[in-house]
């Protein structure tokens, strides 16, 4: 590991602590539905329909509230078009493709050692 928990306090006091904003991100981009929603954008813009089946398991009330929280966040855009029938899209922006470098290493881990963590 390159930082510690307690390097990370040291350089920011207060870090992770109740009032912190970490604990907000982190409750946004990590829980089941954030993650998997930012799975399925990182590869590549969506329509509503296609983010609904690429998510198994969503509702469509669970996943227009994630969506509205990562787009609130500045991590997933949403554009759109004003067409009949309309039409919107979301992506990624630059911070949310910033994040998902850096989560998916996390997620290729868990995808390669779940099965053997949940069988214990």
């Amino acid at each position: 590991m390159s930082v510690s928990f307690a390097q990370m306090q040291q350089e920011t006091p207060g870090v992770f602590t109740e009032a912190c904003p970490s604990r907000t991100v982190l409750d946004h981009v990590m829980s089941k539905w954030g993650v998997l929603v930012l799975l399925s954008l990182t590869d590549g813009t969506r329509r509503w329909g296609e983010l609904r089946r690429s998510v198994d398991g969503i509702s469509e009330k669970m996943l227009a509230t994630t969506l509205r929280t990562l787009a609130a966040d500045g991590i997933v855009e949403r554009t759109s078009y004003p067409e009949v029938p309309p039409r919107v899209e979301y992506s990624l922006t630059p911070l949310g493709v910033e994040l998902m470098e850096r989560v998916m290493p996390l997620m290729t881990w868990i995808q390669a050692n779940a099965e053997e963590i949940v069988s214990r």
